[in-house]
């Protein structure tokens, strides 16, 4: 039988060279197995069950933005690793790995630019960048976003993906959601917009400060979104929580969240809304 397993070895090893591990996609939802570029081509939605994939900042700049319009924003230098810390790893280990993984500083980037030929600046948090999660160079990338958005007097759009507070800054990363909030208050102040799209996942302390804050709040389909995991809550409760009650959906039925869009529609969407919100600025 040594002919015949030479016979599969072989043939398993033209299958293999001819069947990159990058050639499929398989979606987390509904498990099918599509095309990578056709994934891609969708704007990397399940062309099957329409589920929103995570995406980086690249990625959706290109998405959102007008072609060359816009510019990548300065990234402010912050105090890295406050409190010298370590688990497993030391922080500062951590952060090499991700930003060699991401190919970014930290895990908020902002950019200037025009959507629809409207004037804004839009800030991305990369969930693979540690989670999205919010430390000083987040806090200090949100506030050096809305501070450019006073400047150019213009709306300013964040889209949230995190799993809340970075525990290797303790109680300096907690710091931020005060931060920010003054941050949006200035804007306020200023008659600027301040327009919210969450994606899967945005949680925690990103949750319980500026991802709810906005004037008007959007979400991608089938969105994580909360403060807690559901275990703890009904752990914590001790009542059984309805299914699916994080999702978008169940947010928007409830009146957390304004609107619901899909990615496809979400340019236009918020060309339009900006467009709605600066009027007072056009008639003066």
């Amino acid at each position: 039988m040594s002919w015949l397993r030479n016979v599969r070895n072989k043939i398993a090893s033209i299958t293999k060279k001819e069947t990159p591990d990058n050639l499929w996609h398989k979606c987390k939802k509904c498990e099918a197995m599509v095309f990578l570029k056709e994934y891609q081509d969708n704007m990397h939605i399940c062309p099957k069950c329409d589920h929103h994939g995570r995406i980086g900042p690249d990625i959706r700049f290109t998405h959102i933005m007008d072609e060359n319009s816009w510019e990548r924003l300065p990234f402010a230098s912050v105090k890295e690793d406050p409190l010298k810390f370590k688990d497993q790893k030391k922080y500062t280990e951590r952060l090499k790995d991700a930003r060699t993984k991401t190919t970014e500083q930290d895990a908020l980037i902002n950019v200037a630019g025009t959507i629809e030929s409207v004037p804004c600046v839009v800030g991305v948090q990369d969930f693979a960048f540690m989670g999205g999660s919010m430390g000083l160079a987040v806090g200090q990338a949100f506030v050096d976003g809305a501070s450019r958005a006073l400047q150019d007097q213009c709306p300013y759009i964040i889209f949230t993906a995190a799993g809340g507070a970075r525990m290797q800054e303790g109680i300096l990363s907690l710091m931020q959601m005060p931060k920010t909030t003054v941050a949006i208050s200035m804007l306020r102040e200023a008659g600027l917009p301040f327009i919210v799209v969450l994606t899967d996942p945005t949680t925690g302390g990103v949750t319980a400060s500026y991802a709810m804050l906005g004037d008007v709040q959007i979400s991608e389909p089938g969105a994580l979104i909360g403060f807690a995991g559901q275990r703890v809550i009904e752990n914590t409760i001790r009542e059984k929580l309805p299914e699916g009650f994080q999702t978008a959906e169940y947010l928007l039925e409830h009146g957390m969240i304004d609107m619901v869009v899909h990615r496809k529609d979400l340019r236009a969407q918020l060309a339009h809304i900006m467009g709605y919100l600066m009027a007072w600025k056009t008639a003066a």
